[in-house]
């Protein structure tokens, strides 16, 4: 024990001395992420004191939930932050891929045609795309056709892929802000703006709809601001601050955003209906706390980045790139170590360190997915978690840490295990 003992405690020294070394490189990094969740925490402040928030809002209702007027003041004041003329927030969403699900079938008619430009969508995504005839209620059996466009081997948008791709059914053309499960960079806030721009010259009509899950405030604007006309994301990420306990919202032109409410709900009912049940401080103080969280997160991911990559592991984004996402993904290419990390972020966790994570087939996945996720709440991913689909090239997607200090942990602590597995060496690093 006492071998043992001594041998953590060298394994630590190193660390720690490679993550000093990787703090002072980042400090201009940093520095920058502080200054963008400051500025994020004033435009949420002000929001607030625009739609007058008072503490009588916080009381929730019961049954139809009629005249609910702290549900519809949060409304008012996502709608405000986000830079839209509506928005939707709500617990009866129960994630991110329910939330954009209602977004879509609330804006896309039979024979009506959605175009993804930025790729393949998040795995879950596919179910609701779905086959024609499929008997799941998805889009297809529902006639609605669908498309999507690969990115060029740069991850730039193919534009010449996208003209030819646009028909006249088209109706949607989706955007995913997030990698998700893939080997590319997010698309910032002024990509979207482009994108928007350059879909709008094509034809007028078109609506671009933004998955904006894990991007809420890691920049100073959001897609609606760039243009987008509806936006889609979950409360327990970004904007949840780490305290909403389910929920997502959509944001966007006041027409589309009601669309979607009739899928949540039912023609004619709407966003006018729906208990809130005492969710309703939460879901303002997540909001509230949302930026510094989304901060904290961020910095987390930049040490990760800089760590790995002083290890010679492939990150992305780099360490010093612009952010716009909560998520790093790291290239270990080969499952051994993958899973190793994963499991190393578990034990880092305070809920449920004691468990180990192992790949399984998980609803909604094409792969086997291994995924750490010690958190407070059920998939919260604003809080330190981390998973991976088992298979080539075998990418690690790290996201969250309510602090920098959470986040930091879990990252030596990660590191150390693939140490004592004999899976990396930290020594030639730090002479």
């Amino acid at each position: 024990m006492m071998n043992e003992q001594l041998e953590r405690e060298r394994i630590w020294e190193q660390l720690i001395a490679l993550a000093d070394r990787a703090e002072d490189e980042a400090a201009e990094a940093f520095r920058r992420t502080a200054r963008i969740a400051e500025r994020n925490q004033w435009k949420v402040i002000e929001a607030f004191k625009r739609q007058g928030v008072s503490d009588f809002h916080f009381a929730g209702s019961t049954g139809y939930g009629y005249n609910d007027r702290g549900r519809e003041v949060l409304d008012l004041v996502y709608a405000d932050v986000m830079g839209a003329e509506a928005a939707l927030v709500r617990p009866h969403f129960a994630s991110g891929t329910h939330t954009i699900s209602c977004a879509l079938f609330g804006v896309l008619r039979p024979g009506d045609g959605l175009l993804y430009v930025t790729g393949k969508p998040y795995d879950t995504l596919h179910k609701v795309i779905g086959k024609a005839g499929d008997g799941t209620g998805s889009l297809a059996d529902f006639g609605i056709g669908y498309g999507e466009v690969a990115l060029l081997e740069d991850g730039s948008l193919d534009w010449d892929g996208i003209e030819a791709s646009i028909t006249e059914r088209t109706k949607v053309i989706g955007v995913q802000r997030s990698r998700g499960y893939a080997w590319r960079a997010s698309f910032t806030v002024a990509e979207i703006g482009e994108i928007v721009t350059r879909v709008k010259a094509i034809r007028e009509d078109l609506i671009v709809f933004v998955d904006n899950c894990y991007g809420e405030f890691t920049e100073l604007q959001e897609p609606t601001e760039a243009g987008a006309d509806l936006i889609a994301g979950s409360l327990i990420k970004n904007p949840g601050g780490g305290i909403a306990e389910t929920g997502g919202y959509i944001a966007g032109k006041r027409e589309l955003v009601e669309a979607a409410s009739y899928r949540l709900t039912a023609p004619g009912i709407g966003g006018d209906v729906g208990a809130m049940l005492g969710t309703l401080r939460s879901l303002f103080q997540g909001l509230f706390l949302s930026p510094h969280m989304v901060g904290q997160a961020v910095q987390g991911s930049i040490l990760a980045a800089a760590l790995f990559e002083k290890l010679g592991f492939e990150t992305k984004p780099a360490w010093n790139e612009v952010r716009t996402d909560l998520i790093q993904a790291v290239r270990f290419g080969s499952a051994e170590p993958l899973i190793a990390f994963v499991q190393g972020i578990q034990q880092a966790a305070a809920v449920d360190a004691h468990v180990v994570p192992e790949p399984w087939d998980m609803p909604g996945y094409d792969n086997p997915v291994i995924m750490a996720a010690g958190t407070f709440m059920q998939g919260g991913s604003l809080e330190l978690s981390a998973d991976a689909p088992i298979r080539e090239p075998y990418i690690a997607y790290m996201q969250g840490g309510l602090t920098y200090g959470h986040a930091k942990y879990g990252v030596l602590i990660a590191l150390e295990k693939l140490v004592k597995s004999g899976l990396i060496v930290i020594k030639p690093y730090i002479t």
